[in-house]
């Protein structure tokens, strides 16, 4: 059981805005709570922000392991990672492999899953288009069968959050609509797909753009593809990746004017390195190499994920993207844990909601992690 704790003096940021010289308290079963007996003791964090813990809905491993291939225990080390980053709520994302592969791995996951170590799974292929493959191996690429994503979905035993599909390829708008009967979220991503063939698959009910621009058309003045239908429709969730490679600043600022604060969610798609160092690894059955922390396949020199965590992705969207705070706030967790359905417990600094927290200074790096009321990362202030 964790120990009442009251944060004091900080910026702390709420879903009504910033208050300045706030209060956090924090009780014994590891929620936010309304008020804190006299005498209990204060941690001083003037001078800092205090903001919820991020939540990524799209990650595949960190600090040396993969979430695809990994052992419990190099899971375990790679939710700890970014943990230790400020992600208090996890999805991992599995990449490409053959059918029995995924069914097994899902099994596996939604162990962890159960446990309450990741937040679910999201299955990003091999039901994708193969000229926008990135990082997948093509030869294990499918059409979306709707009888194949369910045996994914029913191998994770309820714990499936999201599955990333090419929905103009045969079989997808029918998959995107068993995806939504089964409260899966159907994720428009790795896709060739017209603006037509996109309106079509969110109709379906398809809700989240995976990775917007990246493995899709660009957008055109005549033909505007998957990004001008994803962006234009309020019903959808853009994911960005924010790590100053994958996105050139004004195609960031570009989604952020269209789709609103209320429709960004900031993910890494993180691989193995993030947390780690440059190096060799696999990503499936793929080898990537990761140069001045940025991943390549090493046969193609196609980018590979990203070794992002979502602190840096915090900054550099306050310091170099110049956008508010609250606006990063709603991006990096009130949103992606709304898509979750798990927005009553996490994603905001409320009453009777998981004391979940970042401590950041007043240059935006990271300073201290909370999860469940106890401290990952404690803060050394004073």
């Amino acid at each position: 059981m964790a120990a009442r704790k009251v944060l004091t003096g900080a910026r702390v940021v709420l879903p009504t805005g910033t208050v300045t010289g706030g209060r956090v308290i924090v009780d014994e079963s590891g929620r936010i709570a309304g008020h804190a007996p006299d005498g209990t003791p204060a941690l001083d964090l003037s001078g800092h922000w205090v903001v919820p813990g991020f939540v990524d809905i799209h990650n595949h491993g960190g600090g040396g392991a993969s979430f695809t291939s990994g052992t419990v225990g190099e899971v375990l080390t790679g939710v700890r990672t970014h943990r230790e980053h400020g992600t208090t709520t996890l999805v991992a994302s599995t990449v490409t492999g053959d059918m029995d592969f995924l069914a097994q791995r899902a099994g596996f996951l939604s162990e962890l899953a159960e446990q309450g170590d990741i937040a679910g799974i999201h299955f990003e292929g091999p039901f994708i288009a193969p000229c926008r493959k990135g990082a997948h191996s093509e030869e294990l690429l499918r059409d979306p069968d709707p009888a194949e994503v369910r045996k994914l979905i029913d191998a994770a035993r309820g714990t499936a959050k999201m599955v990333t599909l090419a929905t103009e390829l045969p079989g997808g708008v029918d998959s995107v609509r068993l995806l939504v009967e089964h409260g899966v979220i159907a994720a428009v991503g790795h896709t060739d797909a017209t603006y037509e063939q996109t309106v079509e698959a969110i109709d379906a009910g398809a809700t989240v753009a995976t990775h917007l621009y990246n493995a899709m058309p660009g957008l055109g003045h005549r033909a505007p593809g998957p990004i001008a239908a994803l962006l234009e429709d309020e019903r959808v969730t853009v994911e960005l990746i924010n790590d100053g490679t994958h996105l050139h600043p004004a195609a960031l600022e570009l989604a952020f004017h269209r789709a609103g604060s209320e429709r960004v969610a900031f993910i890494t798609d993180a691989m193995d390195a993030a947390g780690f160092g440059d190096g060799r690894y696999m990503l499936g059955p793929l080898e990537v190499e990761v140069k001045d922390s940025v991943a390549r396949l090493v046969d193609g020199g196609s980018i590979a994920g990203s070794t992002l965590t979502l602190d840096r992705a915090f900054k550099r969207a306050v310091t170099v993207d110049e956008l508010p705070v609250e606006d990063v706030v709603r991006a990096i967790s009130a949103n992606p844990a709304k898509l979750l359905g798990m927005y009553d417990t996490v994603g905001s600094l409320e009453a009777g909601k998981d004391a979940d927290l970042v401590v950041l200074d007043a240059a935006f790096d990271l300073k201290g992690v909370m999860r469940k009321g106890e401290w990952v990362v404690e803060p050394q202030v004073g």
